[in-house]
């Protein structure tokens, strides 16, 4: 068995879908593209984007002396859905933090490696770090980026997390995939905002998830008034792509959502407590919001009548 063969393997018996391989390198094709939706102020407030422009495109600057990038797929799909009229957040953030579970996984896996393999210096990353996630999965032949710019996979759709190892040990890379978008415009048709400029190119400072998690003011109008159901993040542009009939249901207890999350309807998120707020949410990325946050979102999504 190859140390490739032997990753796949590991990384399966962890619970991820997928793996693919890259040569460590700058990504000088991608250069212009970020440079270019920066000074677009596509970022919005996420001032964080800006920094380490280098960092995101050279994986060797993380890591000195790394040769390799390998990229996993892990499925967090869970069709399952609150009250009808009720306020929605996005699957991904159901269960638990994702930043966590599979950072878990990936020490894991890195500790595996080292056992198996001898002395490997490498960093586990899970959207913790500037790190060009898709590009990466792209060019592993995880999949390709579809025009609403996340990574699509033929067999998964889109409702996977990225995750990275970025190490010294030189594997031998994968060729990338295809683009399978064809002339579909679904996504592009379905975004409330606007957001999805052309194909592969997102507004991120009019994405809903931008309006719910990232926007720390007041959301303004007309955004507000598109946000319903949507209190953090939003699944759309997911939920038209054809490529998701291909989803199936996760299989990881921890992305399990709390037992009362689902049951909540529109009167009990525009009546939660605080206390409420930290039980449900205790450990889920929603923290990320903070209770003001969420507060803010609900009564932009779902405004109260003012007899109330």
């Amino acid at each position: 068995m190859t140390r490739k063969e032997w990753l796949v393997r590991e990384a399966k018996a962890l619970g991820f879908e997928a793996v693919g391989v890259s040569k460590a390198r700058f990504l000088d094709e991608e250069a212009d593209r970020l440079e270019e939706w920066l000074k677009l102020g596509y970022h919005g407030e996420m001032g964080y984007l800006e920094r380490n422009f280098d960092l995101r495109l050279d994986p060797r600057k993380l890591v000195p002396g790394a040769k390799t990038v390998v990229s996993l797929l892990f499925n967090y799909h869970n069709p399952d859905q609150p009250p009808a009229d009720a306020p929605r957040i996005a699957s991904y953030a159901y269960g638990q933090d994702y930043h966590h579970v599979l950072k878990w996984k990936l020490k894991e896996l890195m500790k595996g490696m080292q056992r198996e393999w001898g002395e490997v210096e490498g960093r586990v990353f899970v959207d913790s770090a500037p790190v060009h996630e898709r590009a990466w999965a792209a060019e592993s032949g995880l999949g390709w980026v579809g025009k609403n710019s996340l990574l699509l996979n033929q067999g998964m759709g889109s409702y996977f997390f990225i995750a990275e190892i970025i190490m010294d040990v030189e594997l031998e890379p994968d060729a990338p995939s295809s683009d399978h978008c064809g002339t579909c415009t679904r996504c592009i048709d379905a975004c409330p905002t606007g957001a999805i400029i052309q194909s592969q190119v997102v507004d991120g400072s009019k994405c809903i998830s931008y309006y719910t998690i990232e926007l720390r003011g007041a959301i303004p109008e007309p955004a507000a008034q598109q946000l319903s159901p949507w209190v953090f993040g939003c699944d759309i542009c997911q939920e038209v792509c054809p490529w998701n009939r291909h989803a199936t249901r996760h299989n990881e207890p921890l992305f399990e959502p709390h037992p009362d999350l689902l049951g909540l309807d529109a009167a009990d998120w525009q009546e939660m407590t605080e206390e409420v707020f930290r039980s449900v949410f205790k450990k889920s990325a929603v923290k990320r919001s903070g209770y003001q946050g969420i507060l803010r979102n609900v009564q932009a999504a779902f405004p109260r009548d003012d007899g109330e």
